[in-house]
């Protein structure tokens, strides 16, 4: 974390008294600011509110709105409901993961691509689907997988 990074970190926290029970909103302003809950600032939110680091990590592996490492810039949703299940997202979440080369869950180094999944998003109708960022994907399947992500240093995602 850098100076700048530091001072902002600083100066959410100069908006709070230092108890125990902001952990939570403190967290999430935070994270706001900066995309995720970096180390550095785990740190510094334990240090102010006088509550053990491992309480901290605690609640942010906790909450899945919490997030302990970085998004991509191109943030993947795989369905996992019912209607895409039987329609193959099983397969489509596995051509996911191949062609990005990361598992759910997880980002690329270089922040191009979180995927993730969901219990549903509401698409049943386009099963299987997909997100990418805001834009849904509907029919999958693991070819139009292929087509949707370049390969690397070949552009942008199709979105």
């Amino acid at each position: 974390m850098d100076e700048l990074e530091e001072e902002q970190l600083r100066d959410i926290l100069s908006y709070y008294n230092g108890k125990k029970g902001e952990l939570i909103p403190v967290m999430l302003e935070v994270q706001a600011n900066f995309g995720y809950l970096p180390a550095e600032a785990i740190q510094l939110i334990a240090d102010f509110l006088s509550v053990a680091e491992g309480q901290v990590y605690s609640v942010a592996s906790f909450y899945a709105k919490l997030r302990l490492l970085p998004l991509g810039r191109h943030r993947i949703m795989v369905c996992r409901g019912t209607a895409c299940h039987i329609r193959g997202a099983p397969q489509i979440l596995h051509e996911v993961e191949n062609t990005t080369g990361i598992k759910e869950g997880e980002t690329t180094e270089d922040l191009e691509y979180t995927l993730e999944t969901a219990a549903c998003l509401g698409c049943c109708a386009l099963a299987p689907c997909i997100t990418i960022n805001s834009a849904v994907h509907g029919e999958m399947t693991p070819d139009k997988v292929k087509q949707l992500f370049p390969a690397s240093g070949e552009g942008e995602p199709d979105v």
